[in-house]
Formats: structure tokens, C-alpha cells, sequence
């Protein structure tokens, strides 16, 4: 599986999709006696050592790729196939982020281009703790080096009962702005954002509730998609980091209006621990997750992490596919 789109990338495409097929044979080889239950991971190759990765495609089609840690790595891509790291979004340490723990281990960036510039939430926080807080940046061209931050949006403390990380900036079929986040603790949350700060709305405090689970269930790394006139949440649950040990799967529920409910394709409510599962652990992939949407022009696209055998970071890139009743499962 790639993801070239010209014509003459026509007989490398074929190539690279013979190798994904192959990929694909091999999980199922890995795991014998079970036919693979998700599609793999497209091909991809360079620097793809890649954690919580967020991707862009800029105006002169160059793909930039942020991912966690080092003052937001970036890795830019002509093709989605070959990545090469090219330094990180900052250029020098977070000041303000010292009271969360860090001032350089930036975490789970969402990037996206809004109103003429690009816009990347972040997350700070030591691991483990929720005195955390979402900041933001801003770049007229995504480039890294070229981002401006512009402080803290949110933060939870050791108090509270969510967990103000993994953002994603989601702009609904109105055009109001909001931004997802959570980690653990109760879960998923939205508020209200100002398109004009990029920061809170001073009119809606709101903190609304997407998904949560029983403890001590985890679910994190929210990234609402819409399609097809639904609004699908998309989500990370159970356990990220432990390398082939990892037990992150990403699930799915979906809802007609931006504040939910999201329901899974049996109806449980993610407020009660529902989720349908898009991709998991087979084979050699283990703990898919981190997850976010790319819309690109030949279509719909999960980025994700996951670990080798050896307990490797890899990037995984799929095209998304919906199913007859709008579900989508990995393609």
C-alpha cells in the first residue's frame, strides 16, 4: 500500500502495493492460525520513528510530519512514502511549560491550516501526571524552525479529574471552532475555541464529556473526523509505550452533532466505555495508536504509531474506507 497519486509513480505505486500485500501476508504468518483481522501498515520508510504523529500537506504539496518529543519533531515527506527528519517546529525551550514538568519534551502536537495560517495545539506534562497543559503555535508555513508559540490554551492540575493533553482542533459543519482532549482520568473532553485567539471561547466555558471508561480502563488521543454527515471520534485505548508490550488500540464511535453522544456500531455510548475497534495488535504490529486524520486529495487517511517486535516507534499510515453502514475500518 502507498500513496503516490501521478500517473507516471503508476508502476512504483503497483510495486509498493505488491509489498504491502506481502507485509500483510507476513502478519498473518506471524500469527498462525488467525487471518489478519485489520489491514497493515502502508509503506513507508526513511526516518519513521515517529510518536503521536500529526501530518499536513503544504500548498506546494510537501508533506510535514510533527510527532512528540524535542521541541515537536518534524519529518517532511514529497511522496508519504519517504520521510527525512528536518529538525523540530522550535527553535529553542518553552519558558512557560516549566511549571508542567518540561520545557523541551513536547508531546502530541496537532497540526492543521485554518484561516490562512497553520495552527499546531500541543501537549506539556511530566508522564504520568495531570499537571498538564495545551499550548499553541502558530506558522505561516509550516516549516520547521518557523512556528511562533503563543502560550498556554488549558490546563488541568493534580486536582482536577481530566487530564489536559493530546488536543485536536476540529471545526464543525457551522464553522465553530473546538478542541478535543484527555488522557485517562474521566476521559475525553471538548470546549469551545475562539477562531480569532485560538484560545477558549469567552462566551461558552463549557467542558462537555466524549468518552470515558471504567477504571481502571485508559482512553486517550482523541481526533474527531467528519464524513459522510457524521462526526466520527476517534480514540486511543489501554496501554502506549511499552514497546512490543503495548496493548493501545484505536476505536471509534460517531454522532450527528460535534458535542456527542458518539456511539459505537453496537450503540454503547463512549461515555460508558463504548468504542469499536479500527486496528489493534496482530503479528508484528503492536499497540496501533496516537492516531489522527489526514483528508488528502485521494482520500481519507489514518497516521498512527506503533512498535515493532524489537519495541521500535513506527509510523503507520492506511487509507481509511467506509463500510455500507458508514463505518471505516482500515483499507
Amino acid at each position: 500500500m502507498t500513496f503516490r497519486a501521478t500517473r507516471a509513480a503508476r508502476p512504483a505505486r503497483r510495486a509498493r502495493g505488491l509489498l504491502a500485500a506481502l507485509a500483510a501476508a507476513a502478519l498473518v504468518a506471524a500469527n498462525p492460525g488467525a487471518a489478519s483481522a485489520y489491514a497493515g501498515p502502508g509503506v513507508v520508510a526513511g526516518d519513521v520513528a515517529a510518536h503521536d504523529p500529526s501530518m499536513v500537506r503544504a500548498a506546494d504539496g510537501r508533506y510535514y510530519l510533527y510527532s512528540t518529543h524535542d521541541l515537536v519533531e518534524v519529518r517532511t515527506s514529497t511522496d508519504r512514502t519517504n520521510f527525512t527528519r528536518a529538525g523540530s517546529a522550535f527553535t529553542k525551550a518553552l519558558t512557560w511549560t516549566s511549571a508542567y514538568g518540561t520545557t523541551t519534551d513536547v508531546w502530541a502536537p496537532d497540526v492543521s491550516y485554518r484561516g490562512g495560517k497553520y495552527l499546531m495545539y500541543y501537549s506539556v506534562s511530566s508522564f504520568g501526571s495531570n499537571n498538564s497543559a495545551i499550548g499553541l503555535a502558530t506558522s505561516t508555513t509550516g516549516a520547521p524552525g518557523s512556528w511562533t508559540d503563543q502560550g498556554r490554551v488549558y490546563s488541568s492540575t493534580t486536582s482536577s479529574d481530566y487530564n489536559a493533553i493530546d488536543p485536536n482542533l476540529v471545526v464543525d459543519a457551522s464553522g465553530k471552532w473546538w478542541l478535543t482532549f484527555g488522557s485517562f482520568w474521566s476521559g475525553i473532553k471538548m470546549i469551545q475555541i475562539d477562531p480569532s485567539t485560538g484560545k477558549q471561547l469567552a462566551g461558552n466555558t463549557t467542558r462537555y464529556s466524549l468518552a470515558t471508561r471504567p477504571s481502571p480502563g485508559a482512553v486517550e488521543a482523541p481526533f474527531i473526523h467528519q464524513a459522510g454527515g457524521w462526526y466520527y471520534l476517534f480514540a486511543s485505548f489501554d496501554s502506549c509505550c511499552q514497546g512490543a508490550s503495548s496493548t493501545y488500540k484505536t476505536v471509534v464511535g460517531r454522532s450527528k452533532t460535534i458535542t456527542g453522544p458518539y456511539l459505537d456500531a453496537g450503540g454503547k455510548d463512549m461515555r460508558s466505555g463504548g468504542g469499536t475497534v479500527v486496528n489493534a495488535t496482530q503479528g508484528s504490529v503492536h499497540g496501533p495508536g496516537g492516531q489522527s486524520v489526514l483528508r488528502d486529495a485521494d482520500g481519507d487517511l489514518l497516521v498512527y504509531h506503533y512498535y515493532t517486535d524489537s519495541g521500535a516507534t513506527r509510523l503507520g499510515i492506511n487509507r481509511l474506507a467506509y463500510d455500507a453502514g458508514g463505518w471505516p475500518y482500515l483499507a
